[in-house]
């Protein structure tokens, strides 16, 4: 063990390492700028109270990161883990119909555990890129990939009850999410573009079915607060004393920041217009407090751990690794784009968190356990190098 784990402090990814460090604790002092007057307004809270909860989970997140990154990721691929994996997921997915908790919105999604939250969606996104990985590096490997009935059969039977389940939940944005994710990592499996292009043709029968079995059960999906959120993205501006509300005060905070903001903790819109500014809109804070000079900063803070990931997968020789790679940066990429375009009102609000960047305990430490797995990965990438 410890000479491997030397072999692999060699080529230790510090770019990687700090870029995701620097993202975790500008979040953390963006949460407590945005969240102080929250806390005390709507709470009664000490002002520093998201912050304290948002510390701890960082304190979490390092030890995870550092097991995570001196694991073995081959080891994702055995039997015994992967069925393992897949019952931890299954068993939260379940729980959370009976036992979850959410919102306003009518959501079920999250499982109160005592000593803190878990999010069953946060979990099945980092499970399907490891299992997704794992089942189709053994079809790369005994050279049936490109035979579909013998591939894709159980991760698309997997996939199915995964995205119904979530759906159910009603999580709209984690399953969008984790269907784009799922295609990500099966095109960089290695598989040939016309077995490729019959996937993505099962895959979007999977989603149909996955939304027939939902409109069966559509009084329970299409909340009227969700119905709500969906006629305001449409038009926010009509219904921006209801449902549209979020999203106006978001857009005034925005275009208040300019190039340099108005300063750091000099937000208007966190006084009680914005709800919940710390969460899902805290960019729109960023923006107003530090104008699009902060916004680039995260922007391209996340735009290097995705394009760092897709280095890695091009670059390294082995098919488990590239899939991994692939699925750790779409999960990063994706979840941006779904909050951001949340927020800027391209696409539905759905309340997926920005990542690194917004608060909450599952978010950060299942993305603090996938860098771990990324750069256990990317050490490996660059031993192979140095090797051959």
């Amino acid at each position: 063990m410890i000479p491997y784990i030397k072999r692999y402090v060699k080529n230790f990814d510090y770019p990687l390492f700090f870029v995701y460090l620097l993202l975790c604790l500008f979040g953390l002092v963006m949460i407590y700028s945005a969240s102080f007057g929250w806390s005390v307004l709507n709470y009664g809270w000490e002002p520093d109270y998201f912050f304290n909860k948002q510390k701890i989970n960082l304190l979490l997140c390092i030890p995870v990161f550092f097991i995570t990154a001196f694991f073995p990721y081959k080891h994702y691929k055995n039997k015994v883990m992967m069925q393992l994996m897949l019952l931890v997921m299954f068993v939260l997915l379940f729980l959370v119909h009976f036992i979850g908790s959410g919102g306003e919105s009518g959501s079920q999604s999250w499982i109160h555990l005592g000593f803190g939250n878990i999010q069953p969606s946060e979990v099945a996104k980092i499970v399907l890129v490891l299992y997704f990985a794992g089942i189709f590096t053994k079809k790369y490997e005994n050279g049936t990939l490109d035979k579909l009935n013998e591939s894709v059969g159980p991760p698309l039977i997997v996939l199915f009850f995964v995205f119904v389940s979530i759906m159910m939940e009603t999580d709209v944005g984690n399953t969008m999410i984790i269907s784009f994710v799922a295609i990500s990592v099966i095109a960089a499996s290695g598989i040939k573009f016309k077995s490729f292009s019959k996937i993505i043709g099962l895959i979007g029968i999977v989603i149909t079915l996955g939304l027939v079995a939902i409109y069966l059960m559509k009084d329970t999906i299409l909340t009227p607060h969700r119905r709500g959120r969906l006629e305001a993205f449409f038009n926010p501006f009509d219904y921006e004393q209801g449902y549209g509300y979020q999203i106006v005060n978001g857009y005034i905070a925005i275009g208040s920041g300019g190039l340099k903001g108005l300063g750091l903790g000099n937000s208007n819109q966190k006084f009680g217009y914005l709800p919940e500014p710390h969460t899902d809109f805290i960019m729109a804070i960023i923006a107003e407090e530090l104008g699009i000079i902060g916004v680039l900063i995260v922007l391209v803070g996340l735009f290097f751990l995705v394009f760092k990931a897709i280095m890695i997968a091009i670059t390294t020789k082995d098919p488990q690794a590239r899939m991994i790679a692939a699925g750790i940066g779409s999960i990063i990429g994706f979840q941006t784009f779904v909050n951001l375009g949340g927020m800027l009102g391209i696409i539905p609000l759905t309340g997926v968190p920005l990542p690194f960047i917004s608060y909450g305990g599952t978010s950060i430490i299942l993305l603090s356990a996938a860098m771990g797995i990324l750069m256990n990965v990317s050490m490996f990438v660059k031993y192979e190098k140095t090797k051959g």
